[in-house]
């Protein structure tokens, strides 16, 4: 049986590719190595083998009847592939800077967030941002004959751009989108409501400029804790007389109830069901 093995390359883009093991020796996390893509070959390193890279490759969802199976690792990079692929690494600040000016020459409104080249130098990849959708065929024209190669220009999120480009969150620790989570998944205001916190896009927005990711974790949590709960607002009658739900704390199972002289008081949960 030949092994899926998922590879990490540039940006933390994951692809998945093959690997003969009966032919060859196994590979290693973290083994660089050289892999078929659509035009040539390119370099990666391996980030996942064995069963954990197949249930990743089978959720991707990027294999279909034009692509029924993943492509295949040429080999294990040599030292002099590697080199070759820093040095790619460090011409692409330049490459950035050189598109940025096109970009502007050309009165475009999108933003050059970063440049990719392929191993073999027979593409590269300008990763962009936009509001709106640019008509960037004449930029395309301009820099496949400045660079001459197959030039693609792909416009991604705000969420796309900071896996791309990693960073330190507002925990003080790596982006999650660009360490362990797979997909950036929408967030709404919504979810930061349901766990009452601010609702000020500016305290619970991530260097992205979008609504935290982290928003997300607890909410199953606090939506099941919350039908243990009375509603904030709903009236109803007490040994005390009628009271109004002002508030409930699930962590320490309390419900503020306020009658309708305007008193305040805490009440613990089980006490107000009995």
């Amino acid at each position: 049986m030949t092994p899926v093995i998922e590879v990490r390359f540039k940006g933390n883009r994951r692809e998945y590719f093959t690997w003969p093991s009966e032919d060859s020796s196994p590979l290693r996390l973290d083994a660089p190595v050289i892999v078929e893509v659509e035009r040539g070959q390119d370099f990666g390193v391996v980030s996942a083998l064995g069963t954990v890279a197949e249930k990743k490759c089978q959720r991707c969802g990027a294999c279909s009847q034009e692509s029924p199976a993943p492509r295949a690792i040429v080999r294990v990079a040599t030292p002099e592939d590697r080199k070759t692929a820093t040095d790619l690494r460090i011409n692409e600040e330049e490459v950035r800077r050189t598109v940025r000016d096109r970009v502007r020459q050309h009165a475009l409104p999108m933003k050059v967030s970063d440049a990719e080249w392929q191993w073999d130098q027979r593409k590269l990849t300008i990763y962009f941002t936009a509001e709106q959708r640019v008509d960037f065929r004449a930029l395309v024209r301009d820099l496949a004959g400045l660079f001459r190669t197959r030039i693609e220009l792909r416009q991604i999120g705000a969420r796309d751009e900071a896996k791309r480009l990693d960073g330190i969150g507002r925990c003080g620790r790596q982006l999650c989108i660009s360490s362990w989570l797979p997909e950036g998944k929408p967030v709404s205001l919504s979810l930061a409501k349901a766990q009452g916190l601010s609702l000020n896009p500016l305290q619970i927005s991530g260097p992205c400029g979008r609504l935290l990711c982290c928003l997300h974790y607890e909410h199953d949590f606090y939506v099941q804790q919350r039908k243990r709960f009375p509603k904030e607002g709903k009236t109803f009658k007490t040994s005390a007389g009628t009271e109004r739900v002002i508030s409930v704390d699930i962590f320490r199972e309390r419900v503020t109830l306020r009658s309708e002289a305007g008193e305040t008081r805490v009440v613990a949960l089980e006490q107000l069901r009995l």
